[in-house]
């Protein structure tokens, strides 16, 4: 029985990643070890209280506020956000800011709350500029334009704008010294932060994320913020973005609903001159794959990462939708967390899903586990030795979803190889679904 690991290269068929990690102080330590920001980035964080005007039974609650900061407005831009139809009012304001072609200098996060169709008269969007023109002030941008708002937390409250006012950061607050401080600034319900970095052959690539629920993605996660001091376009940043994205954040799923507030932004400021387009889009899809997969190990009360490699297929897309439908599967996802190998929840899920929509291709379809072998040709292939390795090959994929760091990188290998030899492929990662999923979706606001 082979059991393997994975990192964003390893889900695009690079190296193994075999890293372990037996403490929260050794985790934060290999982050802190790649955090070095770009030329050109500054970054700050503030914490206020708060009392929700929805909820004021709750009392106070903390909030973080996370700045990213460039030493001047820049061009080289791009963003992809939520398809959700009732976004956040920072998605609506990062949208226009990005057709109106705005050059942009700061980024401002806010957790806990997302600011998304409060009840004012308009949605939230006035609060989002007003923090936006503040911070402007703060740090003595040109324009609030210039700044891009994001938040991420609970739907439908207000945000506190006179508390988050007094608490934003100022120029003397923000620092180079590295971004793993704004990797926790961002968390909500996650259990530890994300972070990851590229070292380029002229310049470097940084990238923080944040997400744990509401992770099944349409053209973004939940947040991420990408930077780079690298000389790119701003349509070519665009395209490698609206590209990888589709193969990165848009195959992951740790429970099946789209957040309305998801959003990933690539900002250069270009300082360190220009490498060829292939070096750096290489770089950005590896970048964009690692935190997408540490996103989902990440998941809330994920035990199990799930990795659903699916061939043969007549289109990309078609791969996509089967390993899709396969990692938000309830009850495979539960099977799963129960370290049971109960198969039949996969095949009777591939099926479904091309009983729906190209049943041709489940002609002579194989599927497998942990590189066994279960279904082929119409018919199961299982024995008692063979349920006895992969009910271990589950055990030895399993990690402990309360501690507040990844255990290791391990995955629940699925293999579906579809009839028909088509060219279409795709990787797909997911999560389990535990009880302790249940426990903080249930808790969630309480």
């Amino acid at each position: 029985m082979t059991i393997r690991a994975i990192s964003g290269s390893e889900w695009l068929a690079g190296e193994q990643d075999d890293r372990e990690f037996d403490s929260k102080e050794a985790y934060l330590k290999s982050l802190a070890d790649q955090d070095a920001l770009p030329i050109g980035f500054q970054l700050g964080s503030s914490s206020l209280k708060f009392v929700p005007e929805e909820a004021q039974e709750m009392g106070e609650l903390p909030m973080k506020l996370t700045v990213i900061c460039l030493d001047e407005a820049t061009d080289k831009v791009a963003a992809v956000f939520t398809q959700n139809a009732f976004p956040g009012a920072p998605v609506k304001l990062g949208r226009r800011r990005m057709e109106e072609g705005q050059k942009i200098q700061a980024i401002v996060v806010n957790n806990k709350i997302s600011n998304v169709s409060p009840p004012d008269a308009d949605g939230g969007v006035s609060a989002s500029e007003t923090i936006c023109s503040e911070l402007a002030n703060n740090l003595k941008l040109s324009s609030e334009n210039a700044v891009l708002p994001s938040s991420t937390g609970v739907i439908g409250w207000r945000l506190p704008v006179k508390e988050m006012i007094a608490a934003l950061p100022t120029a003397k607050d923000l620092s180079d010294k590295g971004a793993l401080e704004a990797a926790e600034g961002i968390m909500t319900t996650d259990r530890y932060p994300k972070l990851c970095s590229r070292k380029l052959s002229n310049g470097r690539l940084v990238g923080i994320a944040k997400g744990a629920g509401m992770i099944e993605p349409n053209m973004a996660t939940m947040l991420c913020f990408l930077m780079t001091d690298v000389d790119i376009p701003r349509e070519e940043l665009q395209e490698m973005l609206s590209e990888i994205a589709v193969d990165s954040f848009n195959a992951i799923s740790v429970d099946g609903d789209e957040s309305t507030s998801d959003t990933v932004i690539l900002l250069s400021s270009g300082k360190a001159g220009k490498i060829s387009k292939d070096e750096f889009k290489s770089a950005l899809r590896e970048l964009c794959c690692d935190l997408s997969a540490q996103i989902v190990r990440n998941g809330e009360g994920t035990q199990h990462v799930i990795r659903v490699t699916v061939t043969g297929a007549e289109s990309d897309a078609t791969a996509r939708r089967v390993g899709k439908a396969v990692v938000n599967g309830p009850l495979f996802k539960s099977a799963i967390a129960g370290n049971d190998p109960n198969v039949g929840r996969l095949i009777g899920k591939v099926g479904q899903t091309l009983g729906a929509s190209g049943a041709a291709m489940a002609e002579g379809c194989t599927c497998k586990i942990g590189g066994e072998t279960i279904f082929e040709n119409g018919q199961f292939r299982l024995d008692t030795e063979k349920e006895r390795r992969l009910s271990g090959h589950l055990k030895f994929a399993a990690a402990n979803c309360e501690l507040p760091y990844p255990e290791h990188r391990r995955v629940v290998d699925v293999e579906v190889i579809l009839g028909g030899g088509g060219s279409g492929s795709a990787v797909v990662l997911g999560s389990d679904l535990t009880t302790e999923y249940v426990k903080i979706n249930a808790d969630y606001r309480s």
